[in-house]
């Protein structure tokens, strides 16, 4: 099956166009009481990059039940395998190499059936499985790979086609379905697919594919969000190839990407399966590379966990609130125990991948200066 063999390759074998993206220069674009208190990082909290959802399974065997037996096996073992690309950034894919064959059965958190149906041999089915959250970041930990949990803010996507430069660009119902089967929720980038809206002028998609800032604003007032891309399929049966572009602003910040993808045995529908799977990717790679960048590269994300004590010093309430947001909000701090709080300074625990000198780089870009006294670390607020 085509479409089911597009599915298993999501965030598999396209990553090569994902790196290309990737690699592209991308721009970096509630006061709590005074007390002892520990909080885990804010990506603890959303588990959703966990779950492998909507994930085709099937398999052949002499009976039905050994059938359905041997899809489940497959396909759990398939969805970890999913799992790990999504997570880890596209230029450590090849640290995978080493984990990717570990028994996913220990980090099964839970399986659920979205459809099946079955035959005397055959067993065929649309899985959502969900991985132990935990499980999975220690083993990665461990194994020293890099790997990036947070999602982005949810984008809007509007997928149109058009049948040569002159043609009217239009929805097509059945790409829309397309992507919606796809696992777009639980993606790094997650996408709320929208059709084309009457009310968006042929003018308006000309100004976006010139980069006119006046259709960024008539589609954000449309869709009702600040990120919202086109995504235009031209279909040159002639040339037997569908050119895309993709433009407008997601999580990452403004993108215009164009792609020609070969018209497979002149199957339109098929190729608009590829050029949605492929999209996905480069919209997740786009995003995996800014936190990459984010939290000091790939090095500093395969470094191990290391405690960093640290010594806080500031001239009041305000600036320490300043300070606390901000150690919370960065990515990769974890285990955060905050006590010994005075009116001007504050005693503060916490693990960060690499310790305290890579910790320092980031804070650093944040306004903060971090610094090294003995077995201690100062921070203050950067003047």
């Amino acid at each position: 099956m085509r479409g089911s063999a597009l599915r298993h390759q999501q965030l598999g074998v396209f990553h090569t166009f994902i790196s290309v993206v990737a690699s592209v220069g991308v721009a970096v674009a509630s006061s709590v009481g005074l007390m002892l208190f520990w909080v885990s990082s804010a990506a603890a909290d959303n588990d959703a990059a966990f779950t492998i959802g909507n994930y085709p399974v099937e398999a052949q065997a002499e009976n039905a039940v050994a059938a359905k037996k041997k899809a489940l096996k497959e396909g759990r073992d398939a969805a970890f395998r999913s799992l790990l690309k999504r997570l880890v950034p596209v230029t450590a894919y090849s640290r995978i190499a080493r984990i990717k064959q570990t028994d996913a059965t220990a980090f099964v958190d839970g399986v659920s059936v979205r459809s099946e149906r079955n035959s005397a041999t055959e067993y065929i089915a649309s899985m959502d499985f969900s991985f132990r959250a935990e499980e999975v970041r220690n083993l990665l930990r461990r194994q020293g790979v890099p790997f990036i949990e947070e999602q982005a803010p949810t984008s809007v996507i509007v997928p149109i086609v058009r049948e040569g430069a002159n043609a009217s660009t239009r929805t097509d119902p059945q790409w829309i379905k397309t992507w919606q089967s796809l696992d777009l929720k639980n993606a790094l980038s997650p996408l709320r697919i929208e059709p084309l809206k009457p009310v968006v002028h042929v003018d308006t998609i000309r100004m976006a594919l010139g980069a006119d800032s006046n259709a960024e604003r008539i589609l954000a007032t449309e869709y009702q969000s600040e990120r919202v891309m086109l995504l235009l399929a031209d279909v040159d049966k002639k040339a037997k190839k569908i050119n895309v572009t993709v433009v407008g602003r997601d999580g990452v910040g403004p993108i215009h990407w164009t792609r020609s993808y070969r018209l497979v045995d002149g199957d339109v529908s098929y190729t608009l399966e590829l050029v949605a799977v492929v999209t996905l990717g480069v919209l997740e790679g786009r995003w995996k590379a800014l936190k990459v960048e984010a939290r000091g590269g790939v090095a500093a994300l395969s470094s191990p966990t290391r405690d960093v004590s640290l010594q806080v010093t500031f001239s009041g309430l305000h600036e320490w609130n300043i300070i606390r947001r901000k150690l919370l909000e960065t990515p990769g701090v974890e285990d955060v125990t905050i006590n010994a709080v005075s009116a001007r300074s504050a005693n503060v625990v916490l693990s960060y991948p690499g310790g305290g000198g890579s910790l320092a780089a980031v804070l650093l870009a944040q306004g903060l200066n971090l610094m090294q006294s003995g077995n201690v670390w100062l921070l203050a607020m950067r003047y």
